[in-house]
């Protein structure tokens, strides 16, 4: 790993609250009364509840929400056996994915054992605590057994996703790309290079798809696997092949798959260019497949080619089945993941691929165009709809297989329970940073000389998504750059008050006069304020020098929006900016304004405000879904801001019918449709989610967000300034170098979004 990546790596494990995950409470617990409820002696009614129907673990406690991730760290990612402890990063990582993809807890247990039995007993004796087991990063040839033993010996739904997570997604692929090829599976001859659990899995769901054993030739370390081997395991004896290859380059001729589950570079151009025609080669293993790629093309274009990196097509990831997979088992209380859920899983994901991909998933991926063809058999991995495809397939399968415990009747409200768990409009972050990879733009930081800055600015160009500038004292930056072990070697460092710049000093200042000498300011003035860096910074992205400028760190927001209003200027459909924050709820992100710009704004001002941020939400492939707030719902109530915020509405909703607006409406009101739909039915913002609110003055916003930030602990990024000409955005003062990486990412996808306009 590169020492940057290296090092942000471990800076990302080690920052605030140590770790990844947290445990929170989900009742209140703020009074006697809630603790008394919670604990004693309140809990002890649940608890008899339980002692008399023990199916109601489900109904009183976190049981049918809560999987474990258990290792015993003998075969970490291509680490190997570096033990439990090591092992934990990975388990606790595996429980983030859980969370953010299916909203499903977890609890990550690192076993101290290598021993088959008391690994297994220790599980069956934590089981009750969990309604699911994941077990991962157990090595083969005891995972097999593990599982196994597991499965026949415990009621809730087991899966070792090494094996079989790899097998379900590579199923899903192979049935997309022989139905390309032109080919069935109970005809191929299939090659497979490693022998280890995920490869054996995945042979073992080809069979259940049409393969039968003898069309797989499989090699271990040791070669060939064919029946004149002898001490085999079962798992290899089974597809101990008749015929004898003396390596992988012979097998491969003719051959219509290869499966790789090895280590990279073992497969050549030539054997690619052996296999028979419309060849699937799934080169999986990480973080070199066995063969590049680009290699791979340069020597067949019939090829229809898998990977497990996520820099080429058809990245096979497991994050496309295991939380989808568990999260329908969860919800019918399956006893089980049985081999039927598994196929329904492979089949539902390879069915999403040949869906026309929304807006959305393209705009995750650069706005490229993505269909059902060679360089799309499985769906991408930030795909939205993988939960609604994948869960109620898993879901059905048991319940027709027998064994779901609490089958669904009503589908439709199943789907949108699915979309709440995870917000209708998850994964901004992600989506923002993908978009931000795909086209790289030059940023300017105006306080190049803070450490800050400097940490932000080493990983927004590790990350491949912008090419720092950095203004201030090269002398005190590169005494920064050696304290703090940096890595920006080449990056352009400007002076604005140097001698070197005295030219382009002058330069931009005659073009800030031009600009300005109507406002009161003289050329003498003009060249002056170039030797302040938001000055000249602005004038870069102005000329063209630089696509966006970050500034704020350590600077007031009126010393910093200034120099940006008159040099970048406004944009020219625009008589009007504001701030936006985007927030990151449980319900999906949410987007505030105005929260920095206009102090008192008029119903005119709040509809412009309100036109601006929904077209910056729309800019982020959100549709907008827009409430104007206020202490009154629809005239329940008198007082300026009240009249001020419903006339703002009647001026959206009659010049922007568009618009899915409504208001005045008190915040409780907007974000609570149970309530809305018993009170206002009438209202425009009936099931509709909320998703961005417009506060009737500054004050109102800005303590609202800040309120949340700190109590509730909500992630936030902004300020996003709002109708400027080109990208210009401000940090809060002090800043976390997080942050300012966020804001670099959002000034990146801005810039973007500005060059398209």
């Amino acid at each position: 790993m590169h020492s940057s990546s290296k090092k942000a790596a471990l800076e990302y494990h080690s920052r605030g609250r140590k770790g990844k995950i947290e445990v929170v409470p989900t009742k209140p617990y703020s009074t006697q009364n809630d603790l008394s409820l919670a604990y004693s002696p309140g809990v002890a009614e649940p608890c008899m509840a339980i002692a008399e129907n023990s199916s109601d673990v489900y109904k009183y406690t976190a049981k049918g929400n809560l999987v474990a991730v258990i290792t015993n760290g003998t075969a970490v990612l291509g680490l190997g056996d570096i033990g439990p402890e090591a092992s934990k990063p990975v388990m606790e990582g595996k429980g983030v994915l859980f969370k953010v993809f299916a909203d499903i807890d977890v609890f990550d247990i690192e076993v101290d054992s290598t021993d088959v039995d008391h690994f297994i007993s220790t599980v069956k004796a934590i089981a009750p605590t969990f309604g699911g087991i994941n077990l991962e990063d157990i090595k083969a040839p005891e995972a097999f057994e593990i599982e196994r033993r597991l499965k026949a010996e415990l009621d809730i739904p087991v899966m070792h996703d090494d094996q079989h997570g790899t097998a379900i997604i590579s199923s899903a692929a192979l049935l997309n790309a022989l139905e390309l090829a032109g080919k069935k599976i109970q005809d191929v001859r299939i090659v497979v290079s490693g022998a280890g659990a995920a490869a054996m899995s995945c042979l073992d769901l080809y069979e259940q798809l049409g393969m039968s054993p003898d069309q797989a030739d499989v090699f271990d370390s040791r070669g060939h696997i064919n029946s004149k081997r002898d001490n085999l395991v079962d798992s290899k004896q089974k597809y101990a092949s008749d015929r004898s290859f003396a390596d992988l380059d012979s097998a491969m001729k003719g051959a219509d798959v290869f499966l790789g589950l090895s280590k990279g570079g073992l497969v050549t151009q030539a054997m690619v260019a052996s296999m028979a025609t419309h060849p699937i080669v799934f080169a999986l293993a990480n973080p070199d497949p066995e063969i590049a790629y680009n290699e791979a093309l340069e020597v067949r274009d019939d090829i229809i080619m898998a990977t497990g990196r996520s820099d080429h097509p058809n990245q096979v990831n497991n994050v496309l089945g295991f939380p989808f997979i568990f999260r329908g088992a969860l919800d019918v209380r399956s006893t089980s993941i049985n081999d039927a859920m598994k196929i329904a899983a492979v089949r539902a994901i390879a069915d999403l691929a040949k869906e026309n991909v929304p807006d959305e998933v393209a705009a995750a991926y650069g706005n490229q165009s993505f269909a059902f063809g060679r360089d799309l058999i499985i769906p991408k991995p930030l795909d939205p709809r993988l939960i609604t495809y994948v869960a109620p397939a898993v879901a059905k399968a048991a319940m027709e297989s027998g064994v779901a415990r609490q089958p669904i009747h009503d589908w439709e409200a199943y789907h949108k329970a699915l979309l709440n768990r995870i917000g209708y409009d998850s994964g901004l972050a992600r989506t923002i940073a993908d978009r931000a990879k795909k086209s790289p733009k030059r940023v300017v930081f105006a306080e190049g000389d803070h450490h800050k800055v400097l940490k932000a600015a080493e990983q927004a160009r590790a990350e491949g998504i912008a090419i720092p500038i950095l203004l201030g004292r090269r002398s005190v930056i590169e005494e920064l750059i050696v304290e703090h072990n940096l890595e920006l070697d080449g990056v352009e460092v400007i002076n604005p008050r140097s001698n070197e710049e005295l030219e382009t000093r002058t330069a931009y200042g005659d073009e800030f006069f031009k600009l300005r000498m109507r406002h009161g300011l003289t050329a003498r003035e003009g060249e002056r304020l170039m030797r302040q860096r938001n000055y000249y910074g602005a004038m870069m992205v102005r000329t063209g020098r630089a696509d966006a400028l970050i500034s704020g760190l350590t600077r007031t927001y009126p010393s910093v929006i200034r120099p940006a209003l008159q040099v970048i200027g406004k944009a020219e459909d625009t008589n009007k900016v504001a701030g936006m924050y985007i927030l990151d709820t449980k319900r999906g992100p949410m987007f505030f304004a105005d929260t920095t710009v206009n102090l008192n704004p008029t119903a005119e001002e709040i509809a412009a405000i309100a036109v601006l941020t929904a077209r910056a939400v729309r800019s982020l492939r959100i549709v907008p879904r827009i409430a104007l707030l206020s202490y009154s719902n629809f005239g329940s109530a008198l007082g300026v801001d009240a009249e001020k915020m419903a006339e703002a509405a009647r001026i959206l909703k009659e010049k922007h019918p568009d618009l899915i607006v409504d208001g005045e409406i008190q915040a409780n009101f907007a974000l609570n449709d149970e309530l809305l739909s018993d009170s206002f039915p009438f209202s425009t913002l009936h099931e509709k989610r909320v998703n961005t609110l417009i506060f009737p003055n500054l004050a109102s916003g800005n303590i609202a967000y800040k309120l949340l930030q700190e109590m509730a602990g909500i992630g936030v990024q902004g300020p996003i300034l709002l109708g400027m000409r080109k990208s210009f955005h401000v940090l809060q003062m002090g800043s976390s170098v997080r942050e300012i990486h966020d804001m670099v990412r959002l000034a990146v996808v801005d810039a973007q979004n500005k060059k398209e306009a």
